[in-house]
């Protein structure tokens, strides 16, 4: 990447911009925290929600929950989105970022729609559980409360977006040699992304970790992998560079 250039400047142009754009809205939100609410404004929630707009089907990519958040995702856009800017060219590879991330979005509102009944539960003052299913929701719906309720659903961050980096990193590279934190072990990219996907199919069927949105995750990579699927079928971009 150096040669004779400067680190910042050997980044391509769009991964650069999303970098920066990204750091400068986590900035803004430790800033004003307290004085603006970005994740009601600009996160996406439910779509039957008061506080749902459809521009937070593209805001949501660019906000985070935490540093380590924020660090993780951007780390991750760095080490593939500089390959596939330079396999795609900018302007597919930006296409292709967003469209990843309005179908995690898409994906996420769907397992929303499916499990919200199933999840909302009435507590009395001391946190205990009083209703719950077809009892809590005619109570609900009797009170109007569900809005309420709907607004408590909200996803922030690039993850979808970057999990589809990741698939079409696998798809365009598939043998390139990967390697986890203190494994040395190199595994194929292929099987490195087939992996990542089954266990964030396991996480999302079985509800482990359940403040991560694992089917937004997932959609970003079905989303990525009918786009290169397309594109590599078009023979707009190649296959197996690898």
């Amino acid at each position: 990447m150096l040669n004779s250039r400067g680190f910042f400047s050997a980044i391509p142009a769009v991964t650069k911009n999303l970098l920066v754009i990204n750091f400068i809205m986590w900035v803004a939100t430790w800033a004003l925290a307290g004085k603006f609410d970005f994740d009601r404004y600009l996160g996406l929630h439910y779509w039957e929600a008061s506080y749902f707009n459809v521009a937070q089907f593209i805001t949501y990519m660019f906000m985070h929950a935490n540093f380590t958040h924020l660090f993780f995702n951007m780390f991750s856009l760095f080490m593939f989105g500089i390959i596939l800017e330079r396999a795609l060219g900018p302007k597919r590879y930006l296409f292709y970022y967003i469209s990843c991330g309005i179908g995690a979005a898409l994906v996420q509102e769907l397992v929303w729609t499916l499990t919200w009944e199933s999840t909302l539960k009435l507590a009395n003052n001391d946190g205990f559980v009083v209703m719950q299913g077809a009892e809590a929701i005619e109570y609900a719906l009797r009170n109007d409360m569900l809005n309420g309720f709907f607004n408590m659903f909200v996803t922030v961050g690039a993850s979808g977006a970057v999990f589809g980096l990741l698939l079409a990193f696998a798809m365009l590279f598939p043998n390139m040699p990967m390697y986890l934190f203190f494994i040395p072990i190199p595994i194929k990219a292929k099987w490195m992304v087939l992996g990542y996907g089954a266990l964030e199919l396991a996480f999302g069927v079985t509800g482990a970790a359940s403040t991560v949105a694992h089917f937004a995750h997932l959609g970003g990579m079905i989303f990525g992998f009918f786009i290169i699927w397309y594109w590599k079928k078009k023979g707009v971009v190649g296959g197996g560079f690898y």
